[in-house]
């Protein structure tokens, strides 16, 4: 009877899988579309942030209901730093200020932890540029700070927000999971890959991302690093 009743409430939650850079990149590229909105805009920018930073979503958007109960709190516009080469060749830190043009071109950014989840504080997570003139994560980190920085956003502004008319709004969970599974529809996911679009969610770019590393010849040690992983969990992708 226990068991029988369990079946009836709580089925068994399946695992969610993990995409490819072609979802982030596809979502990205229509945020590039002359149509765009702000808000599409923000959404490709993030969903590419996330895929290479190995971000979990409270990492980077606000919750769609009940807003401010996650223990997580956001990146900032504060916590992230641009480093690019100097006369000599030396890399170096650029300051906030720096024009717009030598922040989309920077070397490689940093996003600093405040207060992320297993107890991770006061380090970075670093990237380089990959070199593409507009899917590169260290690119839509510029767009995002460049799009704040014009709104004169204060520097304890989270990484979610965006402005439209003078307003602030912010991406949630509910906007990156939606374009996810739409984005895995029109890559038809289920028929080329196998994966069928209810198991992608928001963690399918942290652990996509994962994958993405360890087929490109990262070791478990590093990957666990990168993603700040204090177990062994994130084989389990």
């Amino acid at each position: 009877q226990i068991l029988e009743g369990w079946k009836k409430e709580d089925p068994p939650t399946l695992k969610k899988l993990p995409v490819e850079v072609d979802i982030p990149e596809y979502i990205a590229s229509l945020g590039n579309n002359i149509t765009a909105t702000e808000l599409d805009r923000a959404v490709g920018d993030l969903t590419l942030i996330a895929f290479y930073y190995l971000l979990r979503v409270g990492e980077y958007t606000t919750k769609a209901k009940r807003p401010g109960s996650k223990q997580t709190i956001q990146f900032k516009l504060e916590d992230i730093t641009f480093f690019g080469h100097d006369k000599g060749g030396h890399l170096k830190q650029l300051p906030p200020t720096a024009d717009d043009n030598t922040l989309l071109n920077a070397h490689s950014a940093t996003l600093k932890i405040d207060n992320q989840k297993n107890g991770w504080k006061g380090v970075c997570i670093h990237q380089e540029a990959n070199g593409e003139d507009f899917l590169c994560p260290v690119k839509a980190l510029g767009r995002r700070f460049l799009h704040m920085r014009q709104h004169h956003a204060k520097r304890t502004t989270p990484l979610s927000a965006y402005f439209m008319n003078g307003e602030r709004y912010d991406v949630t969970d509910k906007n990156i999971r939606q374009s996810l599974k739409d984005a895995a529809n029109i890559l038809n996911y289920p028929s080329y890959k196998g994966i069928p679009v209810e198991r992608i969610d928001t963690h399918s770019l942290r652990s996509g991302g994962a994958n993405a590393l360890s087929l490109s010849g990262y070791s478990d040690r590093e990957i666990q690093k990168m993603g700040r992983w204090r177990s062994a969990t994130f084989k389990e992708y």
